[in-house]
């Protein structure tokens, strides 16, 4: 299985390094169109940012076992966002993206669930676009006011990280707030800082946003900017999904070869502390069988 794993791994970390570059220049465009058209009375449904009452989480989990923490990692971190939602006094959905979500999830009572996606292997477009369908419904129609991603996040193939990012709203201005001007943004969404005040370790909060430099003179908008934001925002979902599907398969494909590798190395080592063990006790016995010959043979002389 660790050369199963190590085979199908390149290929999920060579998507995932293609397609970061076509993603964030996505993204740093969008959020430059966004902000300067904030003086302009645009009307783009995805772009508003109104109070927030409902959260929708997409929890993306793995298809299969023997990967070590990998699914329950992302488990964790879902159960944290919804703990903190709760303590907010807000609502909530889950769109459980892998068999292992589902099946975590549909033994919960107590945590409503939109919908169960099963997974088909290797991440397609048509899959995102089929969780973008259903983020945009819930959306647009403001059963939701708020859609955030919980998935693993590819560093290495010897690291990865469970990360919450927020897919919508789409804004420049910064914080989400609900009805009574609390911030419900998630700690992942912005960067902390462990600094020391007075030799004790205290937390500084600064935000992290998109920087999209100015659009260039030499570029003009033919069509109207709704109609450009509205042809532009589909793709922004379906390249965000896709990634985090890309994303999270390369970390359990890591994360399985990692857990393999270590089985083996710990049942070479198991094999090689059985077979000292196994020669100790047969040393042992003919050593005593020698013994007996010789008892024997001096007492019949």
């Amino acid at each position: 299985m660790k050369l199963v794993a190590a085979a199908k791994v390149r290929r999920a970390q060579e998507a995932v390094i293609n397609g970061r570059p076509f993603t964030e220049a996505l993204v740093e465009l969008l959020y430059t169109i966004n902000e300067s058209l904030q003086c302009d009375d645009v009307d783009c449904p995805l772009t508003v940012i109104r109070p927030v009452k409902k959260v929708a989480l997409v929890v993306i989990t793995g298809d299969r076992g023997l990967c070590g923490s990998f699914n329950s990692a992302v488990i964790k971190k879902a159960e944290s966002r919804i703990s903190n939602l709760k303590g907010l006094g807000l609502d909530y959905t889950v769109i459980s993206v892998g068999k292992k979500g589902n099946s975590y999830f549909s033994r919960k009572d107590d945590v409503s669930v939109e919908r169960f996606v099963e997974g088909v292997g290797f991440p397609t477009a048509k899959e995102a676009q089929m969780i973008a369908d259903d983020v945009f419904s819930l959306f647009v129609t403001e059963e939701v006011d708020k859609v955030e991603l919980v998935y693993t996040k590819f560093v290495s193939l010897v690291k990865s990280d469970p990360v919450i990012r927020t897919l919508l709203p789409l804004s420049v201005r910064g914080e989400v707030f609900d009805v009574n001007g609390n911030c419900v943004d998630a700690v992942e969404d912005e960067l902390f800082m462990l600094t020391t005040k007075e030799g004790k370790l205290a937390v500084e909060r600064d935000k992290v946003r998109v920087e999209g430099g100015p659009i260039s003179p030499l570029m003009q908008f033919e069509q109207d900017p709704v109609q450009i934001l509205d042809a532009m925002m589909p793709l922004y979902l379906n390249s965000q999904i896709l990634r985090a599907l890309q994303e999270s398969l390369a970390s359990e494909l890591a994360a399985r070869m990692n857990a393999m590798s270590n089985a083996t190395d710990n049942a070479v080592e198991l094999k090689k502390n059985l077979s000292i063990v196994y020669n100790r006790e047969r040393q042992a016995k003919i050593t005593g069988e020698i013994l007996e010959i010789v008892a024997g043979a001096e007492a019949l002389t």
